[in-house]
């Protein structure tokens, strides 16, 4: 199972108990669409709303096309989720081995992700394959870079966070980090002063990279069309790389 997403996300892929979902007539009659997030996510989703995060945004979207309003439940840890009972959760990994506990039902993936590297504007890098014994990696802490990393024997720094990795990039306590490309986008963004070069996707390390996807919590076979739906329209009409944008982030067409 890949393992390499932000943390926020990485919690919501861990569930083996999901809360039981809602028709989508249920949820067009309770004029609710809920969206499980997490209050302190930033890019993903923020309780204090200033800015809200890319996933409320989105989730806010998709209320719009359902003819309903966005219900943010706000979460901290997988055992909340439980009680939640919320219907969606976004940037998902779209591959049913990496869903394969939580029983949720994926939509089309709607963009392409997974670690890169980040490193100093002047480093000689240029991939994972350019790594050796001399490069110090940040990773985080029982990842799939971690793990890849550990294998080729190349030294790493270990973060519970990827903001904590980057800092340490910024000031040239490691040679690169492996992170995802929205929490580089988001820290370029955020730290003008700082900012790291992102390296393309190396679609060679398969294990770094995946596909993006809503996932749904046990929906009826109309919700899962309602959704695709409105991700074919969004995808047309650029709604999501609009909202992805204004959080630093220039999504990757899915594969």
């Amino acid at each position: 199972m890949k393992s390499c997403l932000p943390l926020v996300v990485g919690a919501l892929l861990g569930l083996t108990h999901l809360a039981e979902a809602r028709s989508l007539v249920a949820i067009r009659d309770s004029g609710v669409l809920g969206l499980c997030a997490h209050p302190n996510s930033l890019p993903f989703a923020n309780k204090a709303g200033d800015p809200p995060g890319f996933q409320i945004e989105l989730g806010n979207a998709f209320a719009r096309e359902l003819g309903v309003s966005l219900r943010p439940d706000w979460i901290i840890t997988q055992y909340q989720m439980r009680s939640a009972g919320c219907d969606i959760v976004l940037d998902v990994i779209a591959d049913r081995e990496a869903q394969g506990e939580t029983n949720l039902r994926i939509s089309k993936p709607y963009y392409r992700t997974g670690v890169v590297l980040a490193v100093p504007p002047g480093s000689r890098l240029t991939s994972f394959k350019s790594l050796d014994e001399h490069s110090k990696v940040g990773v985080l802490v029982g990842s799939m870079a971690a793990m890849t990393l550990g294998r080729r024997h190349v030294p790493t720094s270990t973060f519970g966070f990827e903001v904590d990795s980057l800092e340490a990039l910024a000031n040239h306590e490691i040679d690169a980090a492996a992170v995802t490309p929205t929490a580089a986008s988001y820290f370029n963004l955020t730290h003008p002063d700082k900012m790291v070069r992102i390296l393309e996707l190396d679609e060679s390390e398969a294990d770094l990279n995946w596909n993006v996807a809503v996932g749904m919590v046990r929906p009826d076979d109309r919700l899962r069309e309602a959704i695709d739906g409105a991700l074919d329209r969004f995808r047309t009409n650029g709604t999501i790389s609009r909202i992805y944008e204004r959080y630093g982030v220039v999504l990757q067409a899915p594969r």
